[in-house]
């Protein structure tokens, strides 16, 4: 049995982003497996980021594992075979590609129903490998890259453990602290739901909706959209902010030091938010007078207005267009379903899905 500090799950484009500034920044010795079944690009991803190790004289080293993770038991043998102490799950069914896609039925949906028409597929390999990492019994953090603001509940309600996703809020407070309205070095805090991205995918001029809210140097600011106007993001997915984001804290977690930042899902919540992590643990460094109640209560109502929540019965349900969406393909969904069913109804849904990419 091998051994690791970090195993990143998936060869797509988020999980080459994470490997590759790993390999750029990592000033202390990490060891790196990157795991997948495409044998060609897990040789590419290991010989690039070992280049850019040379490259940047970092201190990373990369080895590749492949895997199968669709296949029956895959988690549990990808746990065995490499034994981590922290696994960043990036790969999924469903890919982040959508958000960005045209022309059939199946993105005309997702186009108006929201994003977590996905969540299911996104929940897909993400709680098997929590389900896997409980039933091992041995310590390993698990950081959720798939869909984090709403996936991380879903894998907490089945009653396993996540640290927290990547990208999100982190997008926004990084974006928002290089702005040029920021002054150089203050201290910025987000609150933010993956649904306050869309907002910044606009023009200045067509922003709206409810923003994300922002303390610089504890004080909040009152108009997000006016004050962030330079702000502009890509219609595709900002896998260069978002991938990148969790470095820093993985880095720091592989390492044993303290480290703030912003991620989403934090130990399963709903949203992003700002946070501490020390001696290994994550837990919410709100700004001054923001109770974690209301902060939560605030990234739960985007979901709760259109979306998917999960009841305190681990019951999940959709909400506003998306269950008008859903529903009328899928009578069976108006009263949701046990989140121990997840893996049935990401069955049904996948082959809905298959049915309206060949629709005329």
């Amino acid at each position: 049995m091998g051994s690791c500090d970090i195993l990143i799950s998936g060869t797509g484009s988020f999980a080459a982003r994470i490997a590759f500034d790993i390999a750029a920044v990592a000033a202390e010795p990490v060891e790196v497996i990157i795991a997948g079944r495409n044998r060609d690009r897990l040789g590419w991803l290991r010989t690039a980021a070992n280049a850019r190790v040379a490259m940047f004289g970092s201190k990373a080293r990369f080895t590749a594992h492949a895997v199968d993770l669709l296949a029956p038991d895959a988690s549990d043998a990808l746990l065995a075979a490499t034994n981590p102490r922290i696994l960043v799950q990036a790969a999924s069914i469903q890919t982040s590609q959508i958000i960005a896609q045209t022309g059939n039925a199946w993105t005309r949906l997702v186009a108006e129903g929201g994003l977590s028409a996905t969540a299911i597929f996104q929940a897909l390999i993400s709680s098997r490998v929590a389900a896997a990492i409980s039933r091992r019994g041995q310590p390993v953090t698990l950081l959720n890259c798939s869909f984090p603001d709403v996936v991380d509940g879903m894998i907490t309600a089945q009653g396993h453990r996540v640290a927290c996703g990547m990208g999100n809020v982190a997008i926004l407070s990084n974006v928002f602290a290089g702005s040029a309205s920021v002054p150089r070095g203050a201290e910025v805090k987000v609150i933010a739901h993956y649904q306050n991205l869309a907002a910044w995918r606009q023009a200045p001029s067509a922003r709206g909706g409810r923003p994300p809210r922002v303390w610089i140097d504890g004080q909040e600011v009152e108009d997000v959209f006016a004050r962030f106007a330079d702000i502009q993001l890509t219609p595709e997915p900002v896998i260069e902010i978002s991938g990148a984001s969790g470095v820093p804290m993985l880095l720091a977690m592989a390492s044993g030091r303290d480290w703030l930042g912003h991620v989403p899902g934090p130990n399963g919540l709903p949203g992003g938010y700002p946070v501490r992590l020390s001696k290994g643990e994550l837990a919410l460094d709100l700004p001054p007078g923001l109770g974690e109640d209301e902060a939560v209560r605030w990234n739960a109502a985007f979901e709760a207005q259109n979306g998917l929540v999960v009841g305190s019965e681990g019951r999940v349900s959709f909400t506003g267009a998306l269950y008008d969406r859903l529903v009328a393909y899928r009578p069976e969904l108006k009263t949701g379903f046990p989140v121990s069913d997840l893996e049935a109804v990401c069955d049904d849904l996948l082959a809905l899905r298959d049915q309206l990419i060949a629709a005329p």
